[in-house]
């Protein structure tokens, strides 16, 4: 069955994001920045929709490298998250030498309990990532977003196939980063994946100069368009088939 996550930041995110079609869609703050944890406020929000709704845990902006106070930090948000009722969230942490973090993660992944468990695109910055799929099985993630490894997941095409028969049957890949209606159709029959993530984010109205001279705003705004999502969920529905 295919499946298409958006990632949204914002509540007219979630609002478009269930107008277009997304089959599930991943919470987070600040996308312009790769995305952080949401507050309690929109995970409630969030909560109410009739999809599932995985909650990104991500402290801060920068690498994925956390000292012990930020494990806390994480370990709350997940426990939050389960609180309001989200469907699962998506983590990731690595060591300085670019493994995963599997003390930290185990740690997560435990207070994570009955929830569904994606592993983040921390992921794409692993050194072996044949090795991170294999720990990422044993830890008991449902799935993997990826773009393997490249800056986006049709430039890394080749990886995420690799990825996908090597996970077959034992953990999902959810190829993510740059994908797009014209695209789409060409990643799915080049990888096998069944599940794609996309902002689907289009231009927005021009910021208020004052917003912007008082630094409430940045030079431009993107915002989630439902007519982006509904046209990347046709090709999706018309074109996925298992390899």
């Amino acid at each position: 069955m295919s499946v298409l996550e958006v990632c949204v930041d914002d509540v007219a995110g979630l609002n478009a994001a269930l107008e277009g079609g997304a089959d599930r869609i991943e919470l987070c703050a600040s996308l312009d920045l790769g995305g952080v944890t949401a507050s309690a406020g929109l995970m409630a929000e969030a909560s109410k929709l009739a999809i599932p709704v995985i909650a990104l845990i991500r402290p801060r902006v920068g690498g994925f490298t956390y000292d012990a106070a930020e494990e806390r930090v994480m370990l709350r948000d997940i426990e939050r998250a389960g609180e309001l009722g989200l469907a699962g969230v998506a983590i990731g942490a690595l060591t300085r030498d670019g493994r995963l973090d599997l003390a930290l993660l185990q740690g997560l992944v435990k207070r994570a309990q009955g929830m569904q468990l994606t592993l983040h695109r921390a992921f794409d910055l692993v050194r072996d990532q044949s090795q991170a799929l294999e720990d990422a099985i044993a830890l008991g993630f449902h799935r993997i977003l990826t773009s393997g490894g490249a800056l986006t997941a049709p430039e890394g095409a080749a990886q995420i196939a690799s990825l996908v028969r090597q996970g077959r049957g034992r953990i999902g890949i959810l190829a993510g980063s740059g994908i797009t209606a014209a695209n789409a159709a060409e990643l799915l029959s080049a990888t096998g994946v069944q599940e794609l993530h996309a902002s689907c984010r289009g231009p927005g109205a021009e910021p208020d100069p004052e917003l912007q001279a008082f630094g409430f705003a940045g030079p431009s705004q993107r915002i989630t368009s439902a007519s982006m999502v509904r046209e990347l969920k046709a090709r999706v529905l018309r074109d996925i088939r298992p390899i």
